[in-house]
């Protein structure tokens, strides 16, 4: 028998009904295309109980560069440790490997950049499960199948009696009568450990009295007018700078999850339960996919709100279209990708697929551009991300100066936020997006930080406006209305 054994699932499982079923399994993780597109929303892939796990500890535990900066070796040498033995592509991009979250927070594992001055929620910088066991959908063929590799936990080649092994367990998870109950761990339940008087707030948020912000209207236009003070001293060109907001949660996470997909579907979403907490994202943006040592990043920069009527509509996808603050935030980030993707890349495929076009979502529309590249000889996915974390698009140009930037002027650790949710198959391919639209929940609350890149010609107030456009979507799944 060829390895992986794959079963096909006849008729396909609904993707929140499995999620809730499979939810109380260690580390479980969703990758979610809860927004379907033919290319970008095709598949989503949903496991859990891994063989191993790669931890790190939270951004103050880090005792120098060299002790953490070396992550993206490390996931490397232990993928290689469940190999692939060269097999023909599957019916899906994903048939196991690692799979997680890393922190935006592992920035200073890579360069030296000060600490942040808060960071109340201690989270890990990354959490990397061995998966050998996917169930994996092809939404735009209408399929899906559970599929395992056989691996053994210390790993080495899978066998065919282990891979049927595990195929039965998740299968009578699969066709249990009732979904398991919830774990009462606290992490699992979220009990709050954390008073308000323990968290860097500015005060409750006009017309949102349980929802709490670090910067009030005030800082967070102060804090633009530094930034853009920046700018014009020639420490940068851009800078992308966020508020976190903060609500303590009422439910369990997955429940909120299942509310956020279906309030704001995304291409690149997702949910994954790390024990510390879970991480519940609805992002639109790719940052890295590598599929057969062919590269693409998809950078987002340019946002305006969606409207009910189709004209207003039409006419804020034209202004966005035609602004010159946008376009030009969208290509700085362009040019800045290009340099990383140079970093690891053959210098004559990197290039500009498309640039500046017009996305809709459910709330906003965005600028998006397209870079490609073929990796060069020697180099893996693992070296791309390296060279390329974090996200040019959620820090600044030049990206170096713009994260010490963010460090004084946000204050808090960004955790999760504008880090990625990965997989890394067992053949080497890398899909990775960047955790925007995210909410991040532990110890009782609920984080979700929004923000925007900022430029000599941002408006404070029209920025600020802008991170709400962007949290509509999370305030909805929520549940909060403005009073």
């Amino acid at each position: 028998m060829t390895l992986p054994r794959v079963i096909e699932l006849n008729p396909p499982p609904d993707v929140a009904a499995c999620l809730e079923r499979f939810r109380t399994l260690p580390y479980c993780l969703l990758l979610d295309s809860a927004r379907r597109h033919a290319r970008l929303g095709r598949y989503s892939f949903l496991m859990a109980d891994p063989l191993r796990v790669l931890h790190l500890e939270s951004v103050n535990n880090l005792n120098g560069r060299e002790a953490n900066a070396d992550l993206f070796a490390q996931a490397q040498r232990l993928g290689e440790q469940y190999p692939a033995k060269d097999e023909e592509p599957g019916v899906v991009p994903f048939t196991g490997g690692l799979a997680g979250f890393c922190s935006y927070d592992l920035n200073r594992a890579l360069e030296r950049l000060p600490a942040p001055r808060f960071d109340e929620f201690q989270l890990p910088l990354a959490v990397l499960g061995v998966y050998d066991v996917v169930l994996a959908w092809d939404h735009v063929a209408g399929r899906a199948w559970l599929i395992s590799r056989g691996w053994p936990p210390e790993g080495g080649p899978g066998s065919a009696q282990r891979a049927t092994d595990r195929l039965r367990q998740f299968q009578k998870i699969l066709s249990a009568a009732r979904a398991m109950p919830d774990v009462q761990s606290p992490a699992a339940a979220n009990i709050s450990d954390l008073t308000i008087a323990d968290l860097c707030i500015a005060g409750p948020l006009p017309g949102y009295p349980m929802v709490w912000s670090n910067f009030s209207r005030e800082q967070y236009t102060g804090a633009i007018e530094q930034a853009r003070e920046y700018i014009c001293a020639g420490d940068i060109f851009q800078v992308n700078l966020a508020q976190r907001l903060l609500t303590p949660v009422r439910e369990p996470a997955w429940q909120m999850y299942a509310r956020l997909r279906m309030a704001n579907p995304a291409t690149f979403g997702g949910y994954f339960d790390f024990g510390a907490g879970q991480i519940l994202s609805a992002s639109p943006e790719r940052f890295l996919r590598v599929r057969r040592g062919k590269v693409e990043a998809r950078p987002i920069k340019g946002t305006r709100p969606r409207s009910p009527w189709p004209e207003a509509d039409l006419f804020a996808g034209d202004e966005l279209l035609a602004s010159e603050k946008d376009r030009a935030e969208n290509v700085m980030i362009v040019d800045l990708l290009r340099n990383d993707l140079s970093r690891v890349c053959t210098a004559e495929s990197v290039r500009v697929a498309e640039l500046c076009r017009l996305e809709l979502y459910e709330y906003v529309q965005h600028l998006v551009s397209v870079i490609n590249g073929e990796l060069a000889p020697g180099q893996s996915a693992w070296d791309l991300l390296r060279a390329a974390w974090p996200g040019g698009s959620i820090t600044g140009a030049p990206k170096v100066r713009a994260m010490e930037i963010i460090t004084e002027l946000e204050c808090v650790a960004r955790g999760p936020y504008c880090g990625a949710l990965l997989y890394a198959g067992a053949n080497g391919d890398i899909d990775a997006n960047l955790l925007i639209r995210t909410l991040i929940v532990s110890r009782g609350w609920a984080q979700f930080p929004v923000g925007g890149g900022i430029t000599t010609a941002s408006d404070p107030a029209t920025e600020y406006t802008e991170t709400w456009h962007k949290a509509a979507g999370l305030l909805r799944a929520l549940e909060f209305n403005a009073q």
